[in-house]
């Protein structure tokens, strides 16, 4: 099994996080980077797909799963890039690192592109895999999948929902998913990455697909998601502690908040 796919991925994206660093550069919005890093990871995961030498239909399954959720992820990031102020994690940056923002901006955006290369290892894996035939891991790896999307499908858009009514501003949004997890979209997020693993149960070094939900986790939890998100929540809005306090952090669970 050749890491060729993984290789050219990588390649491919430093010359893109180049090119979206220079991006942000003119626009002043370095929220872009998240764009590239989701669709980062789909286009890795795609050439690795394609590139690989297991069997051809659980290749296309593999590459399919990774293009659509990719591409669903990368839209939805675009859209609030391009509509909303630029992230609070990326403006504290810039007070921070002040003069030397750009130039350490520039090795931020290129980890983005080692990180896609290995989020896109799943999938490579899977690529490999030589063993022919339909079984019920495919359709394991098929249903995880399917609820994974479309669970934070609609995270995110009742958060949408919600945000786009004034009356809500500087309230926390409680309808929904939203109301059994403070971070539903970031628990489906984690849940999709069990799909390669279900696909490369059995398969050569299968168990190094445990590599997406594991980084997902660790970044969720503890670097980027769950951490950042909370500290500027309780500051922004009254209501947040509270919602805190009663409220799942990560898997959907019943609320502890009163009647």
């Amino acid at each position: 099994m050749t890491v060729l796919p993984l290789a050219l991925g990588l390649a491919v994206m430093a010359v893109a996080m180049t090119a979206l660093w220079l991006l942000q550069r003119r626009t002043g919005n370095a929220g872009i980077v998240d764009v590239g890093w989701s669709a980062g990871v789909g286009i890795v995961g795609v050439l690795a797909a394609a590139l690989g030498a297991g069997w051809a239909p659980r290749r296309l399954l593999a590459g399919l799963m990774i293009a659509l959720w990719s591409l669903r992820l990368a839209v939805y990031i675009l859209r609030r890039v391009v509509g909303e102020p630029e992230d609070g994690r990326y403006t504290r940056l810039r007070e921070e690192w002040g003069a030397a923002f750009q130039r350490r901006a520039f090795f931020f955006f290129q980890a983005q592109a080692v990180l896609a290369a290995l989020f896109a290892v799943p999938v490579w894996l899977v690529a490999g895999d030589p063993r022919p035939g339909w079984g019920v891991r495919e359709l394991v790896a098929a249903a995880i999948w399917l609820v994974a999307v479309a669970g934070e499908s609609l995270a995110d858009r009742q958060l949408a929902r919600f945000r786009a009514d004034a009356a809500n501003r500087g309230r926390t949004c409680v309808v929904g998913l939203w109301r059994y997890s403070r971070h539903p979209n970031y628990f489906f997020e984690w849940l999709h990455w069990w799909a390669y693993v279900a696909l490369g149960i059995g398969a050569p070094l299968g168990a190094l697909t445990l590599v997406g939900p594991a980084l997902m986790l660790f970044f969720l939890l503890k670097v980027t998601g769950i951490p950042a998100t909370e500290a500027r929540a309780l500051v922004s809005r009254a209501d947040y502690a509270e919602y805190r306090r009663t409220t799942s952090a990560f898997v959907p669970w019943l609320s502890r908040r009163r009647p």
